[in-house]
């Protein structure tokens, strides 16, 4: 393989200035039996403990239950104005409710408000039963799309987080289930900003308290069985970097939301995330021998985002490692390098180069053209 160095990138970031190092701490003591700090768009984590720890993820559960809900959504199976009939097993749900009447009827989206803002597991219950015919049904699909999404720790029991034998995951998962409603429905993610919700004359508030102490935290989740002790997921935006943490297994309601708050001011006070390259957009452009056309395009399936400390951004360095030749047919979104991130001499990250086009082979006159150019070389 070629190999290209493109120093700094300031090809890509013409604007950016060169910052004053900042002095890197030790990382904050958290109180907890788990948790995570990542960063949304590079997937980054910034920092961790027991990540891969299956612990019971109490009303964490939510998020997956929205997911599916939001899927059959999106795909019309259900719309928000349905009207769901309330079941005995919907209303006589324990723990955290939005107090549903048995028999009555309320929409899809009342719900879904329920359950996210008042953690209710009456709505939980509904919104399953509306979905799949029970509960039993729709804890299948809900652990179809954890393998879907990549969810190895994580298997699920029930609809609401309440504790069973066999119900669990890890902050780790719990992540990567944060992102996919946040990247694959942010026009129902803005639910999980909302401070409180009022059904039947009762209002609850969100037990999220990061919403009144953070303007910049828009989401996610609270938790808490004894089991599982006291959860929050937070999802919080700044300058257009978006961290999210997970905390699992805290002491109390306070004490969650307050190593939630440790986690995301670390990794804004000393981190920052930079877009690198955008995708499907050249980064190269290479010979083809043999071919219709004597160029192709190289560049990434998807943007590419790194998240590093402060005043670092002057020491990154892009290598591009490209196949000695490339002989025609091209075919598009085939890798014919690699692309590799170093900073001061570590090697970040590395994704490989696609054709952004097609080539095809050239007629005879070219193709013999070229060979004889090959055998030159």
């Amino acid at each position: 393989m070629r190999m290209i160095v493109l120093i700094c990138l300031f090809w890509v970031w013409t604007t950016a200035a060169v910052q004053a190092v900042e002095i890197f701490p030790g990382s904050p003591s958290i109180s907890a039996k788990s948790y995570i700090l990542q960063d949304f768009h590079s997937e980054q984590i910034l920092l961790e403990k027991n990540t891969k720890q299956r612990l019971e993820p109490a009303s964490l559960t939510k998020l997956m239950t929205a997911y599916v809900v939001f899927s059959a959504l999106k795909e019309g199976h259900i719309k928000l104005e349905d009207e769901v009939h309330i079941s005995k097993k919907a209303w006589q749900m324990k723990g955290s409710r939005m107090y549903l009447e048995r028999d009555s009827t309320v929409t899809v989206e009342e719900l879904i408000k329920g359950m996210i803002i008042q953690s209710g597991n009456d709505a939980s219950m509904a919104l399953a039963e509306y979905v799949a015919g029970d509960e039993e049904n729709f804890v299948k699909l809900m652990n179809e799309q954890a393998k879907v999404l990549g969810l190895s720790d994580t298997q699920y029991m029930n609809s609401t987080g309440l504790s069973n034998t066999g119900h669990y995951s890890t902050a780790y998962d719990l992540a990567t289930m944060a992102r996919a409603i946040i990247r694959d429905f942010p026009d129902y993610y803005r639910w999980y900003s909302e401070k409180e919700y009022t059904h039947n004359n009762i209002t609850q508030s969100n037990r999220n308290l990061l919403l009144w102490r953070d303007n910049s935290v828009d989401g996610m989740k609270t938790g808490y069985t004894d089991n599982a002790g006291y959860c929050l997921i937070a999802s919080a935006k700044r300058d257009g970097m978006r961290l999210i943490s997970v905390v699992l297994g805290a002491g109390n309601k306070k004490e969650r939301a307050t190593q939630s708050q440790k986690l995301l001011d670390f990794g804004y006070r000393f981190y920052k995330t930079y877009k690198l390259y955008p995708a499907r957009q050249a980064i190269t452009s290479e010979r083809v021998w043999k071919g219709s056309s004597r160029n192709v395009n190289l560049g990434l399936v998807k943007p590419l985002y790194i998240t590093i400390p402060k005043g670092q951004y002057q020491n990154l360095k892009a290598t591009l490692q490209i196949d000695n030749q490339i002989i025609a047919p091209v075919y598009q979104s085939r890798e014919y390098g690699m692309l590799k991130i170093s900073l001061q001499d570590k090697l970040l990250l590395s994704r490989p180069l696609v054709a952004l086009n097609g080539v095809d082979s050239g007629n005879v006159l070219q193709q013999l053209v070229d060979y004889l150019w090959l055998q030159f070389q």
